[in-house]
């Protein structure tokens, strides 16, 4: 649902294409397993942009209420590829401070704790690598998304100490020469 001040709600957080580059085009969703939340963008450009990831209600790491950001965010991540260049690679980079990738400390990662990565899929990449400390990156290879096209991610972002607001670095790639 999108918001008089051009933030889209979905589960107990607001999602933000304020730092510009790209459109959020729809937000739905709890985040949650059985009920993920879906947010679908178009990417202007195949340059680094910067999503805003705020809580809407209180933050209680590991509650199970309703509206209560608990510090785990299932996502699904649809990106169109409206930048006119064919993506060969996709990076999300986890910040909890704006321009400062994810450190030792915060809390921040896609889903650490699990090793196997069983729960991060693509449609469009075939692999993926995920790099922990100290930048949370997950970075999508082995595929390509052609303009006009679009790639389907989903993965789990998991903070054992929430905060109320964090940033999702997204960064298509293009073939270097």
């Amino acid at each position: 649902m999108r918001t008089d001040d051009g933030q889209w709600q979905a589960g107990a957080y607001a999602f933000s294409d304020e730092l510009g580059g790209f459109s959020i085009l729809s937000a739905s969703g709890r985040g949650t397993r059985g009920d993920p939340i879906v947010l679908v963008q178009a990417f202007h450009s195949a340059s680094p942009v910067t999503l805003t990831i705020r809580a809407i209600g209180p933050v209680r790491a590991f509650a199970h209420e309703e509206g209560v950001a608990n510090g785990f965010i299932r996502m699904v991540v649809v990106a169109v590829n409206r930048s006119g260049l064919a993506w060969t690679e996709f990076e999300f980079e986890l910040q909890e401070v704006l321009g400062t990738p994810s450190g030792y400390s915060d809390g921040l990662s896609f889903d650490q704790r699990r090793r196997d990565g069983d729960s991060i899929v693509s449609d469009a990449f075939a692999r993926f690598d995920r790099a922990f400390e100290p930048h949370d990156r997950l970075r999508f290879e082995d595929g390509f998304v052609d303009p006009g096209k679009q790639a389907r991610f989903e993965f789990l972002i998991s903070d054992f100490t929430p905060v109320a607001e964090f940033y999702l670095v997204q960064d298509p790639r293009i073939p270097a020469s």
